[in-house]
């Protein structure tokens, strides 16, 4: 009786689960030797260009910007996401002065700066240049979203924060105008 019941509830779970809207992945991973990376908003913004730029001029498009008002407004939230220990996208306003946004966390001190950007990077291997939500192999357009935002054609300029708490690491990076627009092709 009790094990149909666990049975059932995990049953339940797995459903609801499996049912429910996909939110961004937390990365966890294990430093054997208990090292941190190397921390720092110099390294930060080298590492977030230089990865930028890479995937950009790999399709023909000229670099981003880096803007110290988005860079500002990445730090706000990164540090709302380490306070509150949530991970989602932010709520923000449709328009104009709407911002993309790319979001990662991991374990604290685990990950360097380009191992954080190459995730998004590496999502190209899923990518194909179509009208969204026709983006992706897999059928779902957020498999590539990071990419498709990074080299999102009309996206001009960008910025990014690092926030942390005890165990994790709260990567954002905003952008402007805002990529993945429903009906475009990214470039």
């Amino acid at each position: 009786m009790v094990v149909k019941s666990i049975a059932g509830v995990a049953l339940i779970a797995l459903l609801a689960v499996s049912c429910a809207e996909p939110g961004p992945a937390r990365i966890t991973q294990w430093t054997p030797d208990g090292a941190n990376k190397p921390r720092g908003a110099a390294l930060l913004r080298r590492a977030m260009i230089d990865g930028h730029d890479a995937a950009r001029a790999e399709v023909g498009l000229a670099p981003l910007a880096w803007d110290d008002r988005l860079a500002a407004d990445a730090l706000a939230y990164a540090q709302t996401l380490a306070r509150t220990r949530t991970f989602r996208h932010a709520e923000q306003a449709a328009g104009p002065t709407r911002q993309g946004e790319n979001l990662f966390t991991g374990t604290r001190g685990a990950y360097d700066y380009r191992e954080m950007v190459d995730l998004w990077v590496d999502e190209k291997r899923d990518f194909v240049n179509r009208p969204l939500p026709d983006i992706s192999r897999t059928g779902r357009w957020s498999d590539v979203g990071h990419y498709s935002q990074i080299v999102w054609r009309t996206t001009q300029r960008f910025g990014c924060a690092l926030a942390s708490n005890d165990t994790d690491d709260y990567l954002v990076c905003r952008y402007s105008p805002a990529g993945n627009v429903w009906g475009q092709a990214a470039y």
